[in-house]
This record gives structure tokens, C-alpha cells and sequence, in this order.
């Protein structure tokens, strides 16, 4: 319920957490050397794990060109069982599909499995940008000052009562939930995070915090000096913390075209950059005789072509910070694809296929040997108990009454060993025998009197 506070969904949650250290350190940074911008931040936090994200990149696309070589093969063997539903016939082509991909050195399930790495590490980034003050220790205390204040007058009375809604609508889903008062601050810090320009001055005009300092710095502006939070969020006259719709209304309503321009450039460049990614990146051919592959190119160009339109108008309606990720993200992934083409088309695919053909057949020859030994272990139980059963079948009348006669002795003996079936046989064997002869002196006993 409190959204401030960092994420504890299982992988998702440490990876966010990583991630929050990785852009704390990048702000760190910039803010020892004169330049605490959250836009800047985003920007280096975007490059930096395209970066780390890079081998998982190249895997992919090495996946996606060996695919392409191989679809070829893997068509004629699915010409060649056309029609065949048998189960051998089935178990045959899976086989032969297995024994390709073995031969180029890729796993069918080798594109699932690199993005379902990613996708953890694409839900912790969206995690991190949108909660800076939780993973951004100075921005959050900043944040925190305000929050101690408003606590400190009147326990947030106003933010329950105010007439902004974005307030109203989500301190109220905390009112249930928060039951201490660090609860209560984070709440408070997660709202003022993403409070627009105005809502914020509504705040700080209640709350007299227009004076309040974080290690000597003024924290929101007023008149004639800037505060942090404002030199934090803003980029290029843009406050990463407002949305482009957001910016846009108020800026024509103040006659500010030049913020206009730069709202509307968010989205369009979000948009741009996307497409241009997206016709970098490789794609199969629709030239193949199956339908149902055909049916799915065609589907995955129809969603190429329609994502960059989704993202200008997400970017229009989110804050600027997540927008400016999105471009960022963009032109980082632009210029690894075309670095990426450069190195893919270099590679000697013929001399990896070999190579990869080597080391299937050292495989196969292995797995098959493996199975020869399972096999031969096999027969061999299935041939001792044969001969076990050959024996028993073989003797004669004498010989059983005889093997029958030395079990039964065994058995009376009581040589078992203690706990095992035959010590327990004796067990309940005594007992009858105990009981039967209880019984018999009462007979007796009875038949006196």
C-alpha cells in the first residue's frame, strides 16, 4: 500500500534494488561534481544498463540469424512428415528437429528464456524512475524534510481535506494501511514526488514550507531563489516530475510557447526514435510455406508498426522522466543494433556451424553410448530374474518341500534380523501363540467347575 517504500516483489524486488544503488551512485556522482539533475541521471542510469544488458543482446541476435539458417532445414522436415500423425512418426521428426538445432548450436528454447531475464530487469527499471526517492537516498531525504513538516503541524489533515485530487485519491488509499508514522512519511513522500508544479506550491503555501533547507539549500523555490527539488527535476526548463499534457496546458495558458515545443518534442521524439529501432532490428521473412509462421511475421509487423504510436502517447501522458528513459533507451539500443549488424554480419556463421556440428556429434555419440549402458544394465536384471524364475520353475516336488522346509525352520528359529518383515512375522507369531495358550487354561479351567 505504501508506494515509497521499495519494492519487495520476489526477483523483481532485488533487482530493483540493484538497480536503485546503480542510479544512486550515478546521482552521487553528478551531484559531487555541480550537476544533481534526475533528467541526467535517467539518461546515464539508461546507458549504463543497456550496457550491462549487451551480452544478453548479442545471444539474441546470434539466436535470431542461426534461426534464419536453419528454418530451411527444419522446413523439410516438417515437409517430410506432413500428414503423419503416428506417435512414431512424431517421435521421428522431433528427433531429427532436435538433432538441427544440436547442429547450429542453438536451443529452441533459447529466445524465452533471455527474455525472461529481461523482463524483471524492464518492471525494476520502471520501479526505480518512477520511486526516485526510494532508491535515491538524497532525494529522498530531501523530500523527507517537507514530509516531517507537514506531519509535524497537523498529522496531513490537509492533504485529506484539500481540494487537489491527486492528493485526496491517494492518501486516502494509505489512510487504511498506515498505522506508524514512517509509514505515514513515506506515504507523504510518494505523493509530494508526484505532485505537478502547482499542486506542490498549493502545499508549500499552506504549510509555510517555502523556507525549510536540506544541508544549507533552500528546497522549493520561491521568487528569487531556486530550490533543490526544482534543480533536480528540471531539464532544459522541463520538470521531469509533469507530465507533456500537463506542461502543455499550463504553459498555453501562461503564453510559453517555448515549453510547448519542448512538452510536444517528448512524445514525437519517444515515437521517432522507436521506429527507427525498430526497423533496425532484424526480421524473419514471410516467404515461409508454413501459414502459421506467415500469420505471426505478419502479426509482429503490425505490432512494430502500431508500438511507436503507443509509446508517443504514453509518453505524452506519464511524466517527463519516464518519457525521456523511453528516448534514451531508444537511441541507446539504435546505436547497439547498428554496431551489433556490423559484428553479426562479420561473424563466419559456416565456420560456427561447424564447429557446432563437431560438438553435437561428440553429444550425440555420447548420449548415445549412455543409453547403450542403460540398455545393456537392463538386460542384464531382466536376464538374472529370468534365470531366477527358470530355477524356481525347474526344481523338482523334493527340491521345493525341501527349500519350503529350511524357510520354515529359518523362519521358527527366529534368525531374523530385528526390524525387518520376518522379525515382525515372529513378533505377532509369539503373541498368537501366547494368547492360544491363555485361552486353553481357561477352557480347562472352566470345564472343572
Amino acid at each position: 500500500m505504501v508506494l515509497l517504500t521499495q519494492n519487495s516483489t520476489f526477483i523483481i524486488g532485488q533487482v530493483a534494488w540493484l538497480l536503485g544503488k546503480i542510479m544512486e551512485g550515478i546521482f552521487t556522482v553528478i551531484d559531487f561534481i555541480g550537476i544533481p539533475n534526475i533528467g541526467l541521471a535517467i539518461i546515464l542510469f539508461t546507458i549504463v544498463v543497456n550496457l550491462l544488458m549487451l551480452p544478453l543482446n548479442i545471444r539474441q541476435q546470434k539466436f535470431s540469424k542461426l534461426s534464419a539458417k536453419m528454418q530451411p532445414e527444419i522446413q523439410a522436415i516438417q515437409d517430410k512428415y506432413k500428414g503423419k500423425k503416428d506417435n512414431d512418426s512424431m517421435m521421428a521428426q522431433n528427433q531429427e528437429i532436435q538433432e538441427v538445432y544440436a547442429k547450429y548450436g542453438v536451443s529452441p528454447t533459447g529466445s524465452c528464456v533471455q527474455l525472461l531475464i529481461q523482463m524483471p530487469i524492464l518492471f525494476a527499471l520502471y520501479r526505480v524512475i518512477q520511486s526516485m526517492p526510494a532508491y535515491v537516498g538524497k532525494i529522498g531525504e530531501t523530500f523527507g524534510v517537507l514530509a516531517d513538516a507537514i506531519i509535524h503541524k497537523d498529522q496531513a489533515q490537509f492533504l485529506l481535506n484539500s481540494g487537489v485530487d491527486s492528493i485526496a485519491q491517494t492518501i486516502n488509499m494509505y489512510g487504511r494501511a498506515v498505522n506508524t508514522e514512517g509509514n505515514l512519511r513515506n506515504g507523504i513522500i510518494d505523493i509530494l514526488n508526484k505532485l505537478s508544479t502547482a499542486d506542490m506550491a498549493t502545499i508549500a503555501e499552506k504549510y509555510g514550507l517555502n523556507n525549510l533547507t536540506y544541508n544549507g539549500h533552500l528546497i522549493l523555490s520561491n521568487e528569487t531563489t531556486r530550490g533543490l527539488i526544482d534543480t533536480y527535476n528540471s531539464f532544459f526548463g522541463l520538470n521531469m516530475g509533469n507530465s507533456p499534457s500537463y506542461i502543455v496546458r499550463e504553459a498555453i495558458s501562461l503564453g510559453a510557447w517555448g515549453l510547448v515545443v519542448g512538452a510536444v518534442a517528448i512524445p514525437v521524439l519517444s515515437a521517432v526514435t522507436q521506429w527507427i529501432n525498430v526497423k533496425l532490428m532484424p526480421t524473419q521473412n514471410s516467404d515461409s510455406k508454413d501459414a502459421q509462421q506467415n500469420s505471426m511475421v505478419q502479426s509482429m509487423k503490425m505490432m512494430n508498426m502500431f508500438m511507436p504510436l503507443m509509446s508517443a502517447w504514453f509518453c505524452y501522458t506519464l511524466p517527463c522522466g519516464m518519457g525521456l528513459y523511453w528516448i534514451a533507451g531508444s537511441v541507446v539500443r539504435s546505436v547497439q543494433q547498428v554496431l551489433l549488424n556490423k559484428h553479426i554480419d562479420k561473424m563466419d556463421f559456416d565456420e560456427l556451424i561447424k564447429k557446432n556440428s563437431v560438438k553435437s556429434a561428440k553429444k550425440i555419440e555420447k548420449m548415445k553410448e549412455q543409453r547403450e549402458r542403460i540398455n545393456a544394465y537392463a538386460n542384464m536384471n531382466t536376464r538374472n530374474i529370468q534365470n531366477k524364475a527358470n530355477l524356481k520353475s525347474n526344481m523338482t516336488e523334493e527340491e521345493r518341500e525341501a527349500a519350503m522346509k529350511k524357510a520354515t525352520d529359518y523362519y521358527n528359529q527366529g534368525n531374523a534380523k530385528p526390524g525387518s518383515l520376518m522379525a515382525k512375522a515372529n513378533m505377532v507369531k509369539q503373541y498368537n501363540e501366547k494368547n492360544s495358550s491363555g485361552s486353553n487354561k481357561d477352557n480347562k479351567g472352566s470345564g472343572k467347575k
